[in-house]
């Protein structure tokens, strides 16, 4: 078990942006939320920008990676895993989202980053650190085994779009 602080450091947080007094950009903004994996806008506002492969943690305790730069609302945390190598960012928020997003935050009981500082979370050990190196390992696994089963499923819709077409050649004649 590894507290986050102790491992990234204080978490931080976004600041308060009305969606009255939001310019429309390019940066994506995150706020709490599942839907479109929290991005509420693109804003063009003068925010604080956060830095690609981080962690975000809403209020609800639902941690997502993000591999791209975006600014951030009061109800987000931010984990600051941007020293990490990306897989190992990923196993890393899904070792937080683990912890965190287990129905103990809601509305009434909002997750903040000074819960983040206090959360801990399980990771695989090597010589009594994180293995990071293992996490990369798993993580890439998994990235691998997900595209080769979106290759052999576009494949066999590929085969099945044929034969209907086979088929429906077939009947015209």
């Amino acid at each position: 078990m590894f507290n986050l602080e102790n491992l990234f450091g204080k978490s931080t947080r976004g600041r308060r942006l009305k969606s009255a007094d939001r310019v429309s950009g390019a940066l994506p903004f995150i706020t709490a939320g599942e839907t479109d994996q929290g991005i509420s806008a693109f804003i063009g506002n003068d925010v604080k920008v956060f830095s690609a492969n981080t962690t975000t943690i809403d209020m609800f305790g639902s941690a997502k990676y993000r591999n791209f730069k975006y600014g951030g609302d009061d109800h987000i945390a931010v984990v600051h895993t941007n020293k990490l190598p990306k897989y190992a960012s990923v196993f890393v928020t899904s070792a937080i989202h683990k912890s965190s997003y287990n129905g103990q935050f809601n509305y009434g009981r909002n997750f903040y980053a000074k819960d983040a500082d206090a959360l801990d979370i399980s990771l695989p050990v090597k010589d009594g650190k994180p293995d990071y190196e293992i996490m990369e390992t798993i993580i890439s696994a998994i990235h691998k085994l997900v595209i080769k089963d979106v290759v052999l499923y576009v494949e066999k819709k590929k085969k099945e779009l044929n034969k209907l077409t086979e088929n429906a050649n077939a009947v015209k004649c």
